[in-house]
């Protein structure tokens, strides 16, 4: 009997051995044809021994330069309004270290690194200020720290539902603490093909993203991960950061607030109550308000028929806005 129970230990122990080995080829070979099905728009430039995706497009001033949230969709979160807004001036988007093309680095992925990366990246792929910063979600306190860091390269910036320096402290009495442990244990295990075989399941069904954007998003999501996460790790710092420069002077400023109700799949993610999601989000206008006073050229527009993620559910209204900023830029003497 015990001969037996030690064979079939082996033998599941060989099968899994095989999974691994099988799940690793997978995903070695999974890398490879993203690199050679979806090479990254615009040119990688260098910043010192690491590349940074860059994908400008366009001709005029002042450059709309975007920054994604806190995802892995890097420029791409961006591809439903890209090319309208190139229409009438240039426009920048490009991917933080880690994401999609990018290289990664070593240390913590914080506002001032992320700020510093940006300014590199510009700069080496021959772009000039005035810029004009729009940044999703996360991507707000990155860009408020740019400004802060770059402020004479800064003429206006746009929040698309955009992240406020205070909402981890001000949300702890609405939401509970969110769980990354699950993306964790995708990223630590994405070198098997874990996170590839997933996302491959998925597909674009369900996306409001460009079809073409949201295969090339998933191709290079279990590469992207990690970054992501080391970016949540420093969300705090990040935060903290940002909440140190809230004063924007006469620069145009155009704040946009998703007001769609959240859908009850994602409450109950967030194990939270219809009365609670409803407080949430009275309070996310709210710390927007504070946003839209950070400029004496501001304004503020709720859109009411839209999730947080504003440029796919609707990319006229950030158009809209953006054309608004580069247009007061375009008339200040």
């Amino acid at each position: 009997m015990k001969k037996w129970i030690k064979r079939i230990g082996l033998g599941l122990g060989g099968l899994l051995a095989l999974a691994v080995i099988v799940g690793s080829v997978y995903e070695m070979l999974g890398r490879r044809a993203a690199a050679a099905t979806y090479p990254a728009p615009g040119k990688l430039v260098d910043i010192g021994g690491r590349r940074i995706a860059v994908d400008c497009r366009g001709a005029g001033t002042p450059i709309v330069v975007f920054e994604a949230g806190l995802d892995i969709n890097g420029s791409l979160a961006w591809s439903a309004v890209h090319d309208s807004i190139a229409t009438t001036t240039r426009a920048c988007a490009y991917s933080r270290a880690g994401i999609m093309w990018s290289d990664p680095h070593a240390g913590p992925q914080n506002a001032k690194l992320v700020a510093e990366d940006l300014h590199a990246a510009l700069g080496a792929a021959g772009e000039k200020p005035p810029y004009v910063l729009v940044g999703h979600s996360l991507g707000g306190p990155y860009i408020m720290t740019y400004t802060k860091y770059f402020g004479p390269d800064v003429a206006g910036l746009v929040f698309v539902d955009a992240s406020h320096p205070d909402q981890v402290e001000r949300f702890k009495a609405y939401l509970p603490e969110p769980s990354m442990t699950m993306y964790k244990v995708a990223s630590a295990l994405a070198w098997t093909g874990m996170v590839r075989a997933v996302l491959a399941r998925e597909g674009t069904s369900g996306s409001k993203e460009p079809v073409e954007a949201q295969k090339a998003m998933n191709a290079y999501g279990s590469v992207s991960l990690g970054s992501m996460l080391k970016e949540q790790e420093a969300l705090n710092e990040t935060l903290a950061e940002a909440g140190t420069f809230r004063q924007l002077g006469n620069r145009p400023l155009f704040v946009l607030t998703a007001m769609a109700p959240p859908p009850k799949e994602m409450l109950a993610a967030l194990k939270i109550t219809e009365e609670q999601g409803k407080k949430f989000q009275e309070l996310w206008k709210t710390m927007h308000d504070e946003e839209a006073s950070w400029s004496s050229r501001s304004q503020h527009e709720l859109v009411r028929d839209a999730t947080h993620y504003i440029q796919f559910d609707r990319p006229d209204v950030v158009i809209r806005a953006v054309r608004a900023v580069v247009d007061s830029v375009r008339a200040t003497p």
